[in-house]
């Protein structure tokens, strides 16, 4: 998903540290997906139920959903953004030290 990897197979970190850097990644995208995923979803609920209901309270229901939605997709993706830099940082010192 990024080109944040620099724990490469010369790198001076052990075996098992460069594993757990990957799995943390590996995390760090997947509860990237799962932001985007909720976000998604309250957009096209929201969607739905402007276009499919017309009592009142479904609509504002539906309006409140949608900005909601992309809110949520907003935050998740800049929560992603800076531990991916924090995860990058760390690697970058454990490389200097070893």
């Amino acid at each position: 998903m990024t080109t944040l990897h620099t724990a490469t197979p010369h790198s001076p970190l052990e075996l098992r540290d460069r594993l757990a850097m990957e799995r943390t990644r590996l995390a760090n995208e997947r509860t990237l997906l799962a932001y985007l995923r909720t976000g998604m979803t309250l957009v096209i609920a929201g969607f739905s139920l402007i276009n499919f209901f017309r009592n009142n309270v479904y609509v504002w229901v539906g309006v409140l959903f949608v900005p909601m939605g992309v809110v949520i997709s907003v935050v998740g993706w800049f929560r992603y953004r800076v531990r991916a830099r924090h995860i990058e940082q760390y690697v970058a010192a454990a490389d200097a030290l070893a």
